[in-house]
């Protein structure tokens, strides 16, 4: 049974509008829920090794035809290799079926696979190579050592010329003995291609069955794949359909990447519609070890995955009554900015938590805009914003005043001869670092800890950044245990590069602080505000050469 009433004790008043799923703070309700099953889960002995590596699961709080209060569950993508399972919604569409399409043209997929490797594999190509390879080297050798000889040759005859006497004859001979080696070289490699080129004949062979096999494999694959997505039909609350191709063709990604319609989300809006259960509210939740690469929590609530499930979600939704977006929300207009300082080439500003660094994607205020307005002097001055903070990120932040300030202090920036000191507030306590190091801020020693994970853009989830020591690029943080606040850490943060979000996933990754920032609503659970500061600035002015502090402490 897939709809689960709720216990009569349960006493929670009802959303007034469904949830905005990509940023959210989950119901009561969908906390209730999502608490039974956990409770499902952990019973299930014949999962466990499975889920302990780690499995998204969801819930959405629905009425039911007949009025009822309850909830329908899902787990992302498949468990023990099927995509239906008693207690959970089933799948959108269930290609898994043994003796289906799907599985029928994989297997024909596969086998034309298997002949391409026992192609690479097979004795007489091994033999192939081998022999082009043996010729290869023989004649690089045999060609190589005749260019020895010619060389040495003419350093001979340089030298007998050197030394004069040389009849009329004897020139002739040194001149037709160099010219016999020139052309006795042209027919070696001759010689040699020629035979080096019987062999890449026979190499081309089986080269040509493995290419011609690779595109018949490339084009299967691509109609399978089409196939499948026609097969992903979806509805939304008004009962239109749309398939995963329709769905994408107007989005930035016109191709639906693989697993799309396979998460939580879809599943649970999908089994409500077709069934006519009214949806309410919604929630997903990780359960299982963190993920090396991203930033997963178990049992910690995430938002729906941008390049999945955005566009599916963006139809389904419709007809629904959705809570606006909390970052639409924060982004609320400031009544000033507060100016730090001010010379002929910089201004230093306080920028708010909520207010973008520059124009973004959504429709917000951002800072230079706010500046031009809050001083009408600066309205014809050309103002470039040198570095930048997340849009929750407050602090102090630099302005150039031309191109020319705005290029000195940017290379400082990059070169890392700029020292930054942020404040933040973490979700839990931290113990201090086992073998802290020397860090020297400002002139002043620091006993620090150091996190080194190197950072990339989650392609699959933007704007989210994961750890990847393959694709990644150097990221440093030191950090230093300020306090103990109530269950919480209060940090400093020295960061040593600037990687976008490093600071975020560098306390909420579980090879970092495993401890996620107050408010991060991307690596860690939504607040007021996401509790982070840029507290100090010191550099080398490029102008006056002096060294100039900025400093300006966190109001939380």
């Amino acid at each position: 049974m897939c709809f689960h009433p709720f216990e009569p004790s349960v006493k929670v008043g009802l959303p007034l509008r469904f949830t905005y799923p990509f940023a959210y703070t989950p119901h009561q309700l969908c906390v209730v829920a999502a608490g039974q099953v956990q409770a499902y889960v952990a019973l299930q002995t014949q999962w466990r090794y499975e889920l302990q590596q780690g499995k998204m699961f969801g819930v959405l709080v629905v009425r039911s035809p007949k009025g009822n209060l309850g909830f329908l569950t899902a787990f992302s993508g498949q468990i023990a290799g099927v995509a239906s399972l008693p207690f959970f919604v089933p799948p959108v569409f269930d290609y898994l079926q043994p003796d289906g399409y799907f599985k029928k043209h994989e297997a024909e997929i596969s086998a034309v696979n298997k002949r391409i490797v026992d192609i690479e594999n097979a004795d007489d190509r091994r033999l192939a190579l081998g022999r082009l390879d043996n010729l290869a080297s023989c004649a690089e050798a045999e060609i190589g050592a005749f260019k020895l000889q010619m060389a040495d040759d003419k350093r001979q005859r340089d030298a007998l010329r050197k030394a004069g006497g040389l009849s009329t004859e004897q020139e002739v001979e040194l001149i037709r003995q160099s010219q016999f080696q020139k052309a006795e070289l042209k027919r070696l490699k001759l010689r040699w291609s020629a035979k080096i080129g019987e062999a890449k004949s026979a190499v081309a062979l089986f080269d040509d069955q493995i290419n011609q096999l690779k595109k018949q494999r490339e084009e299967m694959s691509f109609q399978l794949q089409n196939w499948l997505f026609t097969k992903f039909v979806f509805l939304n609350a008004r009962g239109e359909k749309a398939d995963l191709l329709q769905i994408f063709e107007s989005s930035t990604q016109p191709l639906p990447p693989a697993g799309a319609g396979e998460c939580c989300a879809p599943k649970l809006l999908q089994y409500a519609y077709v069934n006519g259960y009214t949806p309410l509210c919604m929630a997903e939740f990780w359960w299982g070890n963190s993920p090396k690469q991203e930033v997963r929590r178990h049992g910690e609530y995430y938002p729906a995955c941008k390049s999945k499930c955005e566009p599916i979600l963006r139809f389904m939704l419709q007809g629904l009554s959705v809570e606006d977006s909390p970052v639409l929300a924060r982004a609320v207009a400031q009544n000033r900015v507060e100016v730090v300082f001010e010379d002929d080439w910089y201004i230093v500003v306080n920028k708010p938590s909520g207010m973008l660094s520059v124009p973004g994607k959504i429709n917000a205020d951002s800072l230079v805009e706010h500046l031009r307005r809050q001083r009408t002097d600066l309205s014809s001055v050309e103002l470039m914003v040198v570095h930048r903070l997340d849009m929750d990120t407050s602090g102090l932040l630099v302005i150039a005043k031309s191109l020319d300030a705005f290029k000195k202090l940017q290379n400082l920036f990059e070169t890392r001869q700029v020292h930054k000191r942020y404040t933040a507030l973490l979700n839990g306590r931290i113990p201090y670092p086992v073998q802290p190091l020397i860090h020297e801020f400002n002139d002043q020693p620091h006993p620090v800890g150091r996190i080194s994970l190197p950072l990339c853009p989650d392609v699959t989830n933007r704007p989210h950044q994961m750890v990847s020591y393959d694709y990644g690029k150097e990221a440093v943080t030191f950090y230093e245990i300020v306090g103990y606040e109530e269950g919480y850490t209060r940090v400093s943060f020295f960061p040593q590069t600037g990687r976008t979000h490093q600071l975020r996933v560098h306390a909420a990754h579980s090879s970092g602080l495993n401890t996620p920032i107050v408010g991060d609503d991307l690596y860690g659970k939504p607040a007021s505000r996401l509790f982070l500061h840029a507290a100090e600035l010191v550099f080398v002015h490029p102008f006056t050469q002096k060294t100039v502090v900025f400093c300006k402490e966190a109001g939380f």
